[in-house]
């Protein structure tokens, strides 16, 4: 059964305008068709066609899938983030842009022709930021590595604005951290707290920007977002640690410390849409769910990421069209995920206890074909996750191992669309390939690549194009997912049970402070 919240959602029948009421907020595709110009689905009798199906397994399933049907599909979606240029300037998915908007066209248009799914837009507000140009001076230098942070805003009139250079005591998680700071560049340690509660006490208190310097000795500049916007949010950016107490000494030695800041950028709320494709067939009652992000962040195309995993979902789904199942699929394009994974939490937590119930499992498909790859599996387990976690796991470990190769785990830590499920206490888990990790000597061996490199050193750069993907990675992941899919598709013996959801059970609050980031920001 698809999710439920108060739309419609186009049903293929022998009448072209039937519809069903649902629950939760979901468009019909004629509804959505000034965003995407998606169609009704045509008349046709579906379940007819699927009688005519064989059983789906994994290794038949496993037998569509193919390099050339890969390649043919970055190569159309760069060409969609080339749409975004006349806005841009270069080549983007992100959520908001023409690129993006026809990445989602072309999902519905790829799938809707099956009539084998029941397709469906959810609509939803996100917030999205973007910083034009930036600047940071302190003490007559520039940081030898600054960066603003996500969601930051701008500074007033988006203009410079010049103070003396003051620190917050402790870590500026309580408004009391900050004081005299009222018309300075307020310096802030890392750690504690969110970093969008350092900048809003900081901005609470007067202050006319935050630095945010990072924790752990070193160069490495903090990186992350201030998350949901708040009125006292002040332009905030990341330094290195090795930075943040060179100025405190110095401030400490001369006994004043001047500075500036710039940030011309906005803030904004814009509307976007998940995608979801189920099987018309299948057991309503044990969905299995699996999801990858449609969007890319500003910077540029997002073939790999995550073209690489919105392709293999496509790629999946398409091949099934050609067998029968005895459990629902339910195929998962999600926006906003480098806004925060928006779309997924939105999605997630808005599940009735009756729907959560039915979804089995999560799997999320996140960066499946970088470059300086390694084989990557969420290491999950049923003590601090949901039961059925480790299970999904061992499915993972057994096909690497089956094909023989080398695998490596990632820790469950924020950083993608899975977050949403494991909160709502649905089972999850996943692979990926690696994104702006280095490498280490130990992996050259078992994967191959360049030691002392990221993953992907295009990750979230424009040169993440045509170019940049491992076609080897990705071949071999999309046929994991396909077998993902075919196994439970066709059985879940073995599989653990869903325990009972409760109504006051089910979390509805998205991120809980335990995940380090969320999405590929830092969050703390």
């Amino acid at each position: 059964m698809t999710p439920s919240y108060q739309a419609t959602v186009v049903t293929p029948s022998t009448s072209p305008h039937f519809t069903h009421n649902i629950k939760m907020k979901f468009l019909s595709l004629a509804a959505a068709a000034s965003l995407a110009t998606a169609a009704f689905i045509p008349e046709q009798n579906p379940m007819a066609l699927l009688k005519e199906k064989p059983l789906v397994t994994s290794e038949e399933l496993q037998k569509h899938i193919s390099e050339k049907g890969l390649r043919h599909r970055a190569e159309h979606l760069f060409k969609l983030a080339e749409k975004s240029e006349n806005e841009f300037g270069h080549p983007t998915r992100v959520i908001g842009s023409e690129g993006h908007r026809k990445t989602l066209k072309y999902i519905i248009d790829s799938l809707k022709k099956f009539n084998y799914y029941h397709l469906s837009m959810q609509p939803f507000d996100a917030v999205a930021g973007n910083v034009l140009e930036s600047k940071l001076v302190i003490g007559g230098e520039v940081p030898k590595s600054s960066a603003p942070f996500s969601l930051t805003p701008g500074t007033p009139d988006r203009e410079p604005v010049y103070g003396n250079i003051t620190v917050a005591l402790n870590e500026g998680c309580d408004v009391n951290d900050f004081e005299n700071v009222k018309g300075t560049i307020v310096l802030v340690r890392r750690g504690t707290c969110p970093f969008g509660d350092k900048s809003a006490n900081a901005g609470k208190r007067g202050a006319i920007a935050c630095v945010i310097y990072d924790s752990e000795p070193g160069d490495n500049t903090v990186s992350g977002t201030l998350g949901e916007p708040n009125e006292h949010h002040v332009a905030t950016f990341g330094i290195s640690n090795n930075d943040g107490v060179k100025y405190i000494e110095d401030l400490a030695n001369k006994g004043h410390l001047e500075g500036s800041a710039y940030v011309d950028g906005y803030v904004k709320t814009v509307k976007t849409y998940n995608i979801l494709a189920e099987t018309i067939e299948g057991d309503p009652e044990n969905v299995v769910c699996l999801g990858a992000h449609s969007d890319s962040v500003t910077e540029g195309p997002g073939i790999n990421d995550d073209g690489s995993g919105t392709i293999s979902l496509l790629e999946t789904a398409i091949a099934l069209t050609n067998f029968k199942v005895k459990n629902k699929v339910r195929f998962a394009w999600w926006a906003a995920e480098e806004e925060g994974l928006l779309g997924s939490n939105y999605y997630a937590n808005n599940l009735t206890p009756e729907e959560n119930q039915q979804i089995r499992l999560f799997m999320d498909y996140d960066m499946m074909a970088s470059p300086n790859y390694a084989y990557q599996i969420y290491d999950a387990n049923n003590k601090e996750n949901p039961e059925g976690s480790e299970e999904l796991k061992q499915l993972y470990i057994d096909f690497y191992e089956r094909e023989g190769l080398n695998y490596t785990f990632i820790p469950f830590d924020g950083r993608s669309d899975y977050v949403g499920f494991i909160d709502n206490g649905i089972p999850g888990g996943g692979i990926a390939t690696g994104a702006e990790g280095v490498k280490t000597d130990e992996e050259v061996e078992q994967f191959g690549g360049k030691a002392g490199d990221w993953y992907d050193p295009c990750y979230h750069q424009l040169c993440d194009d045509l170019s940049n993907p491992s076609y080897e990675a990705w071949l071999v992941n999309t046929k994991l997912i396909a077998h993902s899919v075919g196994v439970y598709a066709e059985s879940f013996k073995g599989f653990p049970k869903r325990k009972e959801v409760k109504k006051d059970t089910v979390k509805v609050e998205g991120m809980t402070p335990k995940y380090k980031y969320k999405g590929h920001s830092l969050v703390y």
